[in-house]
C-alpha cells in the first residue's frame, strides 16, 4: 500500500501547491484522491491495513486549500465592490472646484493660482516658477503673511512676455525676521473636468493636471458660471 499512498500525498501536494491557480483544478485532484482513496480502502490486505493517519492528513490538506481558495475569492470580492465605491464617488467631484497638495497649476486666461501656507509669517519670499521642462520662466520676491493665502503669477516670463498656457510649478524659499528658513506648504485648485477610472484608483483630471483622489484636501462648489 506504500504506493498507494505515496499516489494519495502527490495528489495533496499538488493540490496545495497550486492554491493560487483555479479551483476547478483542485476539484479535479480532490475527486481523484477521493477515488484512490476509496479504491484502496476496498482492496487494502486487512493484515496489513493502510495508516489512517496519512490519508487524514491529506483530507486536511485538501480543506485548507479549499478554504485559501474561497478567502481569496472573498478578497476579490471585497476589492471589487471597493474600487466600484471609490469611482463612484470620484465622479460626484466633476464640477466642484477641489484643493489639491502639489506644486504644479495651470495657466490659463492670463493666470495661475497656488494656495501657500507658510509655517509662521516670512518677511520675504523668493517664488520661482518653472515650466514642464523645469526652466525657470519668472521669479518674484514677496512677504507672506502666517496662514493660508493665494499667490497668483500673471504669466509673464522674466522678460516681462506672456507665457503660453499650460503646467507650471512654484518652489517659494522663504525666511523670517530674523534670517531663519520657513517651510511654506504649497497647493492648487481647479475645477475638475472629467474624471480618469482606467487605473488601480481615481484619478481627477483638472485642465490639464492629472490629480489623484487622495491628493484632495478640500471640496468645494464650482465658482464658474455657465
Amino acid at each position: 500500500m506504500t504506493s498507494g499512498i505515496a499516489s494519495l500525498s502527490s495528489l495533496a501536494s499538488t493540490s496545495q501547491t497550486s492554491a493560487s491557480g483555479s479551483s476547478t483544478e483542485i476539484a479535479g485532484n480532490f475527486t481523484q484522491f477521493l477515488t484512490l482513496l476509496t479504491t484502496q480502502l476496498k482492496n487494502q490486505n486487512p493484515l496489513d491495513p493502510m495508516d489512517t493517519n496519512q490519508f487524514t492528513q491529506q483530507l486536511v490538506q485538501f480543506a485548507q486549500v479549499e478554504q485559501q481558495l474561497k478567502g481569496n475569492d472573498r478578497l476579490d470580492s471585497i476589492l471589487a465592490s471597493s474600487k466600484a465605491a471609490s469611482s463612484a464617488s470620484a465622479t460626484s467631484y466633476i464640477g466642484k472646484t477641489v484643493t489639491t497638495d502639489g506644486t504644479t497649476a495651470d495657466l490659463k486666461d492670463g493666470s495661475a493660482t497656488w494656495n501657500l501656507t507658510p509655517a509662521r509669517a516670512a518677511t520675504k519670499a523668493v517664488v520661482t516658477i518653472s515650466d514642464a521642462k523645469g526652466n525657470i520662466v519668472g521669479t518674484q520676491t514677496t512677504s507672506l503673511a502666517a496662514g493660508s493665502q493665494t499667490f497668483t503669477w500673471n504669466g509673464k516670463n522674466s522678460s516681462g512676455l506672456a507665457s503660453a498656457e499650460g503646467t507650471y510649478a512654484i518652489k517659494v524659499s522663504a525666511t523670517d525676521a530674523t534670517g531663519a528658513s520657513v517651510a511654506v506648504a504649497t497647493a492648487t485648485s481647479g475645477t475638475v473636468d472629467e474624471v480618469d477610472l482606467s487605473g488601480t484608483s481615481p484619478v481627477l483630471i483638472i485642465g490639464s493636471a492629472r490629480v489623484p483622489l487622495s491628493s484632495v484636501t478640500t471640496i468645494g462648489l464650482s465658482t464658474t458660471s455657465g
